[in-house]
């Protein structure tokens, strides 16, 4: 791997002084910095690391479902009437198919029980537990793809920030220039050497500059607050970042699994266990239960007042075989079926996007890579003219104009340098994540 390392030699030292002037309580913040502490702070990203911990206790839960189920229960009735039964005559050698109504027990009654329940086999249960190992590994994903979305996020802005904050520099290093030359025009004028409309241009070229100063450092502002949103730290600490541009230049990069394809295939996975555990749900499941009972009876008048408890226990063995539900399984099986076939299109069709995107994004690096070789020797040949055009101007050999144009000229390379680095930087930064090659834990700027 080929390194190079690039500093902005050609900004003005009243310029970058003005820029870094810096007040003792702010604290000067790498690419880096700003990563790590979005990794800890950013919102969203706490947000997903709860989403894991929440997919865990519902795996949890549905594991849950193995362990025995035991209920205690509890039951009094008073009753004013009792209830009526139907004896037949002949139990008493009276005669066939003549009954006769008695109402017979007692007043009081008492149902107080414990009942377990162990599933033995349910292909509902084992179905959701894998279901829900499935959604958690999913979770896990979503918190990688969150990270490196949050590193994507604070990199574009850390670089637009010092593409802005450059842009600031050059202004203020213009106008140092623009100074300069207002006041030997205004001395050219006095020797009646320069025309008012001279002066005038001068003073007209100061005010944008002052214009564009506003205009910019408004815009910093902006990108400085989101910045700092995006990092999860709060709007009114004292931020400033680091002013130097550096790059390297990759050969290219091995690709990885993307986490976007990654999350599909783990996607297309609880579908097809979704689908597994509906056709399942036509199997039998098997139970075992078990209850213990004490029944009491009471009668709460004289002389044969009582209140008497018999036990009651049984163990059985629960067997449930589903038979016809309306066809209601088979339609969810074919909807299951539907959308299993549309995930594998997706994840298809995402595959093949990336590949392009991945020889568009390695284009896109190497045109940023010579613009930046372009720009360097555009600078370069910019100051040259500039520099003799206002020699010139000062011996008369050229106008007003021709500085002016010079200066616009060399400012116009200035920042389409200061574009071409930024350019490649986020170019690499997209190939980076279309490679799968964002490590957010060892990132450097």
């Amino acid at each position: 791997m080929l390194v190079n390392t690039h500093k902005l030699k050609f900004l003005l030292p009243l310029a970058i002084t003005a820029l870094l002037a810096v007040p003792l309580q702010a604290q000067v913040w790498t690419l880096q910095q700003c990563i790590d502490t979005a990794q800890v702070y950013n919102k969203t990203l706490q947000i997903s690391r709860n989403d894991v911990e929440a997919g865990a206790e519902r795996e949890k839960e549905a594991k849950a479902n193995l362990i025995p189920k035991v209920m205690i229960n509890a039951d009094y009735k008073y009753f004013f009437d009792q209830p009526t039964q139907l004896m037949p005559q002949s139990a008493f050698g009276g005669p066939e198919g003549v009954f006769r109504e008695i109402q017979f027990g007692t007043p009081h009654n008492i149902n107080l029980g414990v009942q377990a329940v162990l599933p033995l086999y349910n292909p509902q249960v084992y179905g959701a537990i894998k279901a829900t190992k499935t959604a958690s590994e999913i979770k896990q994903l979503q918190v990688k793809k969150t990270r490196e979305e949050v590193f994507f996020s604070v990199s574009n802005l850390y670089y637009n920030a010092q593409i802005l904050q450059h842009q600031l520099a050059f202004i203020d290093s213009n106008l140092v220039n623009t100074k300069k030359l207002l006041r030997t025009v205004q001395l050219l004028h006095q020797q009646k050497l320069a025309k008012n409309t001279d002066v005038e241009n001068v003073q007209l070229q100061e005010a944008r500059l002052k214009v564009q100063h506003e205009t910019v450092a408004n815009s910093l502002n902006k990108v400085l607050l989101l910045l700092k949103f995006t990092m999860g730290i709060p709007a009114d600490e004292p931020f400033e970042i680091d002013p130097e541009i550096r790059y390297e230049t990759h050969s290219g990069y091995t690709p990885n699994p993307l986490v976007d394809i990654q999350l599909l295939n783990r996607k297309t996975d609880l579908l097809s266990g979704e689908l597994k555990t509906l056709r399942n749900s036509r199997l039998p499941s098997v139970s075992l239960y078990g209850a213990y009972n004490q029944v009491g009876f009471g009668y709460d008048k004289q002389p044969n007042s009582f209140l008497n408890f018999y036990p009651t226990s049984f163990a059985g063995l629960q067997i449930t075989i589903p038979l016809f539900n309306g066809t209601v399984t088979k339609r969810k099986i074919s909807q299951k079926k539907i959308e299993l076939t549309n995930s594998e299109l997706r994840l298809n069709q995402l595959t093949e996007k990336n590949n392009i995107d991945i020889i568009n994004a390695t284009r896109q690096r190497e045109v940023a890579l010579k613009n930046i070789r372009n720009t360097s020797e555009q600078i370069d040949l910019a100051r040259s003219v500039y520099d003799h055009t206002v020699l010139q101007q000062e011996q008369g050999l050229s106008n007003i104009t021709d500085v002016l144009m010079a200066d616009k000229n060399l400012k116009e390379a200035q920042q389409n340098y200061i574009a071409a680095i930024v350019n490649y930087l986020k170019a690499d930064l997209e190939l980076k994540k279309l490679t799968g090659n964002i490590d957010t834990s060892t990132a450097k700027q």
